[in-house]
């Protein structure tokens, strides 16, 4: 039987394979491991919110800009509050590189590294 190396929900690292759900990697085949962190996407929310307060001073107390403004604002102010960074396990194999794992969770993605780094190592 393998020893796993790491093992969470559907993800799972032995000396000789990494699994991501159906989806299995033969260690033998991975040269390298890395992360990445793709940031989120703000310019436009950031262009929202400052169209909303425009608004909101342009309407000069007036009840439709005031909405108008308000919402706008409002929008984009949560929706950047929502926004997480995107976090990836990057394979490099012979054939090029893959992705492998993604996740909003980068504490995950460092673990299955680590992970991922040590099975290399015993693999020698």
């Amino acid at each position: 039987m393998e020893e796993f190396i790491y093992k969470k929900d559907n993800v799972s690292v032995t000396k000789s394979r990494f699994m991501v759900g159906s989806q299995t990697y033969a260690m033998s085949g991975i040269t390298s491991v890395k992360s990445f962190e793709k940031k989120p996407q703000r310019g436009g929310l950031i262009v929202l919110a400052v169209v909303g307060v425009v608004i909101l001073f342009a309407g000069h107390g007036t009840a439709g800009p005031l909405m108008v403004g308000g919402i706008l604002t409002a929008i984009a102010i949560l929706a950047l509050v929502k926004q997480k960074a995107s976090y990836s396990v990057l394979l490099a194999t012979s054939s090029g590189e893959t992705k492998a794992l993604e996740s909003t969770d980068g504490q995950l993605i460092t673990s299955v590294v680590s992970a991922l780094n040590e099975s290399i190592v015993q693999r020698g």
